[in-house]
């Protein structure tokens, strides 16, 4: 398949009124009344509206990095006349060779910092006579992780038997570049040796750069899944593990006189030697650290050195390591010809970014300051618009500490304001976090990312720098589940991380933004079928409610099923439309009708504010979780407009719709033709076929009108997405 990698208002009435949604059970007629009775109840009182949204800024789409050769045959103009009709306004530009420990050619002219030997640091042109339609990735040769979060297709040099081959620290994280100690920066190596073994000592072949004083550690706790899990423990320093005064070379370290029992090792260096390789002419050569191979395990009586890692030239052979940070250097011969990213020219000359401003990226963990000036100015002499720079995608995903991210964003602000200071620049672009963000706690014991981020840009005057707060959204990990419980619990969660994120001080002030959202980061068979369309919905409702700027959805691009999930045999994708083998689009997905219903009937396209009204229900499960979300928005054409989710795969439930005012007990309803758009499983089926299932039937939202008045009920199909929406009667009641 082509495809094989996922994510990878101002009202007329004066009075303060209150919209209740009474609902009824189990009939699918529209107008019927049906068994059982429930509430949703939006607030609405004129000037109190829990947001105000303008859709051409609200409601966007994701494009992402794919593989060679897709570029080409997904964006033909068939393609993007249906991938547009979805009715989204801006553009999210994700940027792949961030998770994939690249450098990005966002053009593929440009010069090289050794352009002799055309290696070094990479800056692209900021002028191109030939249009740019795609771009693409450099592997770094100093690269120092494992796995990465792309094609997981690279390896570590720190265990890849090859003592020619080193990873190296990136350079602007050393105090030349950041006028501060190194000592505020340590580079770090995390081994993980997968179960506890036995450890007394440690082989070190240094190259060059050298660390001059460092300490080697091994992790005291519960063993974590992931680095930022938050649980008990602590790193703790061999007795004999504390080294200063280091010359380099190949170093055997005796760490303990005893055995330690560990799964978690690591380095820690804060004193660099400033030393380069024989020839370097480029300061950033010396700068920073450098190590050929790394070795852990134990000392016997004859002081024979015994292995307890794995080296080779695969992921799946060497021991799983992790580092603080990668040089971006790299050579011609590194291009990645498996990754390919969008031109710029490509997508606004296509009309995917409808004239509007594109969410731009910038490479951070992985480019220059240079590399990033240049792109600004070739948009700026191309014309095309753009307001908020992204500065790099996912440093938790990356390990990025947020101390090392802070000062990488100050040296890449500082050098894109001085090209053109008008731009927002935010970020950090979190990978989706139901808990909230942590990492590993600093000498204060605090494990806040953005905390330590913000106070970090706060200490050195740059927090005005940062504009936007930007993260990833896909709740829910597990696809072997039942979709039910997970679209119940989906409100709370993201209601937990907002709460969470203002107690780490996260400015409410600047717009908080969803980069991509989605299911899940995973595929599975939920993200094919009518759940997929709730969830979006729900996410967006949810999202707008809580004060959010701008969400994106990922998966704009046709797409095939693909399977993740070893857990169980479920196939799928985050797509709007299932393509062919040739990349055509074959038939629209729920997501695709979904996104009309909020693009195109919820709201009003354009430019003209929105104003979104608080709703609560009181129809639940047995958790007390909601079954039926209710988001109320007072459209530009004096209309109120209803999206209603039902979340029950079980039960239709029917919906009286009233007005309410709660200070003064006044009631009215909806009045004249109502337009009813509804969505369920009587529009679509999905057939499971592994890669090959397809859908049985995929046919638009339904459309029917109804007269408004106190007494009208509309049905709720099971497992469906509702839009009502008319005008409202002004009328007191007792």
């Amino acid at each position: 398949m082509f495809i094989s990698v996922q994510r990878w208002l101002r009202p007329k009435t004066s009075i303060g009124l209150i919209l209740g949604v009474s609902l009824l059970l189990p009939n699918t007629a529209i107008g019927k009344q049906v068994e059982n009775t429930g509430t949703v109840t939006i607030d609405f009182t004129p000037g109190h509206a829990v947001n105000t949204f303008i859709p051409n800024e609200a409601l966007g789409a994701g494009l992402d990095g794919l593989e060679k050769g897709d570029i080409a045959r997904l964006y033909t103009p068939d393609n993007i006349r249906q991938m547009k009709s979805a009715g989204f306004g801006p553009i999210s530009y994700r940027l792949r060779t961030e998770l994939g420990i690249e450098a990005w050619h966002w053009n593929e002219k440009g010069t090289w910092s050794d352009s002799e030997h055309l290696q070094g640091y990479w800056t692209s042109s900021d002028r191109a006579t030939q249009p740019i339609l795609i771009s693409h990735g450099y592997r770094l040769p100093r690269r120092g992780n494992t796995l990465d979060q792309a094609a997981k297709d690279s390896y570590s040099r720190l265990d890849d038997g090859d003592t020619t081959s080193f990873w190296k620290s990136n350079p602007y994280l050393d105090k030349y570049y950041t006028k501060e100690d190194n000592a505020l920066h340590p580079q770090w190596v995390l081994v993980d040796l997968l179960q506890r073994r036995k450890i007394n000592a440690a082989k070190i072949f240094w190259g060059n750069p050298y660390a001059t004083r460092y300490q080697v550690e091994y992790w005291d706790g519960v063993d974590f899944t992931y680095l930022n899990d938050t649980v008990p423990g602590q790193w703790r320093v061999f007795p004999q593990g504390q080294i200063s005064g280091a010359k380099g070379g190949e170093v055997l370290h005796s760490l303990s006189q005893k055995l330690i029992s560990a799964r978690y090792l690591r380095i820690v260096a804060t004193e660099a030697s400033g030393t380069a390789p024989i020839d370097s002419q480029d300061i950033r050569d010396r700068l920073g650290y450098a190590i050929r191979e790394i070795y852990f395990g134990t000392l016997d009586k004859e002081r024979q050195f015994h292995d307890v890692m794995r080296h080779g030239k695969t992921k799946d052979i060497q021991t799983l390591i992790y580092t603080s940070s990668t040089d971006p250097w790299h050579r011609a011969s590194d291009l990645d010809p498996n990754l390919e990213q969008p031109g710029f020219d490509q997508l606004f000359r296509n009309g995917l970014t409808n004239g509007l401003p594109m969410l731009t990226p910038v490479g951070v963990f992985y480019d220059t300051p240079e590399n990033a000036a240049a792109e600004i100015r070739f948009f700026k002499a191309r014309g095309y618009p753009i307001r908020q720079i992204e500065m790099g995608e996912e440093p938790d995903g990356q390990n990025i500490t947020p101390e090392h991210y802070g000062a990488l964003y100050i040296q890449f602000a500082k050098a894109i304001h001085a090209v053109d200071p008008t731009l927002q620049l935010g970020g950090p672009g979190f990978q989706s976090e139901v808990e909230g963000w942590s990492t590993f706690p600093n000498a204060q014991g605090n494990r806040s990312w953005m905390n330590r981020f913000l106070n970090y840009l706060r200490d050195r005057h740059h927090f005005d720098d940062f504009n936007f707060f930007s993260f990833e959204w896909y709740p829910f990990d597990n696809l072997c589940q039942p979709p039910a419980s997970q679209l119940a619990q989906a409100p709370s969660l993201m209601s937990n991380v907002f709460q969470r994120l203002r107690q780490d001080g996260v400015p409410t002030t600047i717009p908080w933004i969803i980069t991509e959202y989605g299911y899940s980061s995973f595929a599975g068979q939920a993200e094919v079928e009518i759940p997929s369309a709730l969830l979006n919905a729900d996410i967006v409702g949810q999202f707008l409610t809580l004060g959010g700027k701008s969400a994106y959805l990922y998966g704009y691009e046709p797409n095939v099923p693909i399977r993740e999930m070893e857990e169980c045999d479920t196939w799928g994708n985050m797509m709007l439309f299932l393509a062919d083998d040739e990349g055509r689009i074959r038939a629209p997905m729920p997501t695709y009708y979904g996104a009309q219903l909020l693009t195109q009937e919820w709201t009003q396209s354009g430019n003209q504010p929105h104003q979104l009204y608080r709703a609560s229900s009181d129809i639940r499960n047995r958790q007390g979780q909601p079954l039926v979300n209710a988001y109320a928005v007072y459209r530009p054409d004096h209309q109120w407009a209803i999206l209603l989710i039902n979340k029950d795969p079980q039960r239709s439930w029917s919906v009286k719709i009233r007005f309410h005012s709660s200070p003064d007990n006044q009631q009215s309803f909806f009045q004249d033709n109502l337009d009813i758009f509804q969505y369920s499983s009587q529009q679509y089926a999905w057939h499971p076929q592994g890669k090959d299932g397809y859908p049985i039937r995929s046919q638009p939202p339904q459309h029917s009108r109804l007269q408004g008045k106190a007494t009208t009920q509309i049905t709720l199909p099971a497992y469906s997405l509702t839009v009502v929406r008319g005008n409202m009667k002004e009328r007191s009641m007792p």
